[in-house]
């Protein structure tokens, strides 16, 4: 099982398109259906009722976050009660914590993560995990993926693997360790399109 069904409205997710996997976000929303654009500029952000901030090197999109002025937008964009969903290096993003006192960048997720914590590239492995209302058998793929080491009160744990840590929820926040995008299972990705489905009957 895939999720390939169709369960979208005119809801418009954003993809932050700095750097990373950002075309395999994209297809997996068009899949499903979604109209989803690749985000460089603030403005595009009013117009975007999710936001998704991709895998790849969080050092790195953390700096063009801020070189493009973006800290703030997206930081507002999730004031204003809009759901964001962080993947690999966008769970670094999103996390209040980064283990060895790293300085955050957007400060929204209560957990904490330590970076590289499955080891380098060719240390990457895939597992079937059961995600709590997503799936039982999640093909998920770890490339020098980030463990969450703690959680706050109010953050829902959906996945562990080693018994460690791998995806959560904290209201209109998504993170997970690893890469969904590098399947065809779009089922994570329709789970997060039910957050967003959601946020806009509550905003409405």
């Amino acid at each position: 099982m895939n999720g390939c069904r169709n369960v979208a409205g005119k809801e418009k997710i954003g993809v932050l398109a700095l750097q990373g996997a950002v075309r395999e976000h994209l297809n997996l929303f068009h899949k499903l259906g979604v109209e989803a654009i690749a985000v460089k500029r603030r403005e595009q952000l009013d117009e975007m009722d999710g936001l998704v901030i991709p895998g790849g090197e969080s050092t790195a999109i953390g700096k063009l976050i801020r070189q493009y002025d973006l800290r703030n937008p997206i930081m507002d964009f999730y004031a204003k009660g809009k759901p964001v969903f962080g993947t690999c290096a966008g769970l670094i993003l999103i996390a209040k914590h980064i283990a060895e006192n790293d300085e955050a960048h957007l400060p929204l997720l209560d957990v904490t993560v330590q970076r590289n914590a499955f080891g380098r590239q060719v240390d990457s492995f895939e597992a079937d995990l059961p995600i709590k209302g997503v799936a039982e058998d999640f093909r998920a793929v770890f490339i020098r993926a980030p463990l969450i080491t703690s959680v706050g009160d109010d953050v829902d744990v959906l996945s562990t693997v080693r018994d460690q840590v791998v995806a959560v929820q904290q209201g209109n926040l998504l993170g997970i360790s690893f890469h969904p995008e590098l399947t065809d299972d779009t089922r994570l990705h329709a789970y997060f399109l039910s957050m967003v489905q959601k946020a806009i009957e509550k905003l409405s």
